[in-house]
């Protein structure tokens, strides 16, 4: 060995790497969401807050109560109220009087609501996969099984805090 000064770099804190990867996964959200957003406004004249409330009834066609719409979205009741209305005024969605509770309400979309949303789906799904498309079998399921290795962890962590 002759002696040198190791002039390599010090390895980046965890906190540094940690902080670099949240930047990281946030820009590419961020990236996907504007061209959806973009798209669903200019092809379909939607939002994605609206295509998401019609996704999560889509899921449910027994409908759901408001408040469980704003539980699956993560947003406050009065976001969802505002959507719901506007579709039920289009005949895209209609609300249920709940049996013995005459204050709730379950919300499903109709018939034609459910066929906005297929083509709508359908359209989504096709942009996905153009935007995803320079990734391949292997760069999709290493990075599902990772997400799905973070999302294991941040679970397990908010369980710990509750």
């Amino acid at each position: 060995m002759s002696g040198a000064a190791d002039t390599r770099p010090d390895p980046e804190p965890m906190s540094k790497a940690r902080l670099r990867l949240w930047l990281k996964l946030l820009k590419a959200s961020k990236l996907i969401e504007e061209e959806i957003r973009r798209r669903l406004r200019i092809q379909h004249g939607s939002t994605l807050p609206r295509f998401d409330v019609m996704s999560a009834l889509a899921r449910a066609p027994e409908g759901l109560k408001m408040s469980e719409i704003s539980r699956r979205l993560r947003v406050s009741n009065g976001n969802i109220t505002g959507i719901v209305d506007k579709l039920a005024n289009e005949g895209l969605a209609l609300r249920v009087a709940v049996p013995g509770d005459r204050r709730a309400n379950r919300v499903r979309l109709t018939p034609r609501g459910q066929q906005v949303f297929a083509e709508q789906a359908a359209a989504h799904e096709g942009w996905i996969d153009g935007i995803l498309g320079g990734l391949d079998a292997d760069d999709i399921d290493g990075m599902i099984h990772r997400l799905d290795h973070l999302t294991d962890t941040l679970e397990a962590t908010d369980a710990q805090r509750h």
